[in-house]
């Protein structure tokens, strides 16, 4: 390990957040920034790629119950493809880096390097669809997809290249479609809350923010804990317009030619940095067991005189817990004392340590410590693996009830322009207001403190009737409800 992170976190999460976060993604070993020159770019080491691995693992199979097939498209879209869905040019003209040159030569046509896919893979899925038994059509692929903005870097939040998934659907009619677009949500959420150990909200863009092109873009929430929300997955359901762009048709059993009902979703290593912000604090990383590369720590204390006897017996526990697929490493190093070695392990967010020593070995026990919260139980040696799930529960829950408090004390309701103002100025988080679905009325807070509309309730049991009430910063009639926040 380094002097630079010998040193600890130095930053703290309360009061220099940015900085703080910073900090943590570099000592805890998950990135380091992108060469000199190349604002924007980070490159992800090991033990933060084995992080967004555990995502991945999770949501492909998660895909795969559901009938969605892997594939991959070509990194660079020609123009003429992006050109056949006007609101997608529109929409991403600003961010799309262009390839003008291979090699020498200059290219015939200008190559987009892709911002989504939509353009590069409707038309192939217009090539293999031909009938209404070709359908449903489920493809994903994991990727990157570079997005030219002129944004501060912060690491997995917001970097000019980053990794995600993006599925892809074509469906014989809308129900079928939207069927599709909220059961990715649902599978968005359920990463959330039964993986990560954070609750989100769930609603859908207002119709000013959709998805270039879409009919409806559907979103979950994830409230940091210094007030601003992630855009924590989106899921679109697309219409038809991108089928009939792209001829993306099927016969009907009664041989009628119709255009596919589409849809689009996907989930990008932002969740990273919701893991990261929403759980670590200033001793450093913090992961529940779901995810943590290494779920359990054993940390051997001897003197010379019991040295054997202390790692002989560490050595069996580890043995038990491998056996039993809990992921364990055991720090006997030599050259480093226990206390160095609690501090490297709290950093790098190892959510279970266990500590032995010739106490633990005379009473055939081991001494296990909480990540979060130091908290310490003493777990009897015999059938010490199942014990331990106990205690990969109890810090999930942990941490799960630590954020759940934060998202509830943190939605708070407004009926004018001033209490939306002040009450995300002094406390951020969310705030529910009618709205009258007029975007001017979203331009005049985001000018004033720079929160915006991140969702409004889905049209189901979560709507909100506001019969006789006035948007909070209009006062014309209100048509629904607007959760106004910062966000990353």
């Amino acid at each position: 390990m380094s002097d630079e992170q010998e040193l600890g976190i130095t930053e703290s999460k309360q009061y220099n957040t940015g900085e703080w976060y910073a900090e943590v993604v570099q000592k805890a070993g998950l990135a380091n920034y992108g060469p000199e020159g190349m604002s924007g770019f980070i490159v992800t080491r090991p033990r933060g790629y084995a992080l967004w691995e555990s995502i991945q693992n999770y949501l492909d199979g998660e895909f795969k119950k559901t009938g969605v097939q892997n594939a991959y498209f070509p990194l660079f879209i020609p123009e003429s493809y992006l050109e056949r869905e006007k609101d997608i040019v529109e929409g991403f003209d600003p961010e799309v880096a262009w390839v003008t040159h291979g090699g020498h030569e200059e290219l015939e046509e200008r190559l987009a390097v892709r911002p989504t896919s939509e353009s590069i893979i409707a038309p192939y899925m217009a090539q293999w669809v031909r009938s209404h038994r070709d359908l449903p059509l489920r493809v994903n692929q994991w990727a990157s997809v570079v997005r030219w903005e002129a944004t501060e870097t912060k690491p997995f939040f917001r970097t000019k290249e980053f990794l995600w998934q993006e599925g892809h659907t074509a469906h014989e009619t809308r129900d079928g479609a939207w069927d599709e677009t909220m059961t990715r949500l649902s599978q968005y959420q359920s990463l959330y809350e039964d993986v990560l150990a954070i609750p989100v909200l769930r609603g859908a863009k207002p119709e000013h923010d959709k998805f270039p092109g879409a009919d409806t873009t559907t979103t979950v929430e994830a409230l940091m804990p210094d007030g601003k929300s992630v855009q924590a997955g989106t899921s679109h359901y697309l219409g038809t317009s991108f089928a009939e762009a792209f001829d993306l048709t099927y016969t009907t059993e009664d041989e009628d030619e119709e255009p596919a009902h589409t849809t689009s979703w996907g989930l990008s290593w932002r969740s990273l940095g919701a893991l990261i912000m929403t759980h670590s604090d200033d001793q450093g990383l913090v992961l529940p067991p779901t995810i943590a590369p290494e779920q359990v720590v054993i940390v051997p204390i001897w003197q010379a005189d019991t040295q054997e006897k202390v790692l002989d017996y560490a050595k069996d526990i580890a043995e038990d817990l491998e056996d039993a697929g809990v992921r364990v490493e055991l720090d006997a190093r030599d050259e480093r004392n226990p206390g160095f070695k609690f501090n490297e392990w709290e950093l790098k967010g190892v959510p279970v340590r266990f500590e032995i020593g010739p106490n633990e070995v005379d009473d055939d026990v081991v001494t296990a410590v909480h990540r979060p919260d130091g908290d310490s139980v003493e777990l009897d040696r015999e059938n010490i693996a199942e014990a331990v799930q106990a205690q990969f529960d109890e810090v999930y829950a942990k941490l799960y009830a630590a954020a759940e408090e934060n998202l509830e004390e943190n939605v708070r309701e407004a009926s004018e322009r001033n209490e939306i103002l002040g009450t995300i100025g002094q406390h951020g988080g969310y705030v529910k207001a009618p709205w009258c679905g007029d975007e001017a009325c979203e331009d005049e807070i985001k000018e004033q403190i720079a929160a915006e509309i991140v969702m409004v309730p889905l049209n189901d049991e979560d709507a909100e009737i506001h019969d006789g009430e006035n948007c909070a910063v209009c006062g014309d009639d209100a048509e629904e409800t607007a959760y106004f926040a910062k966000s990353y």
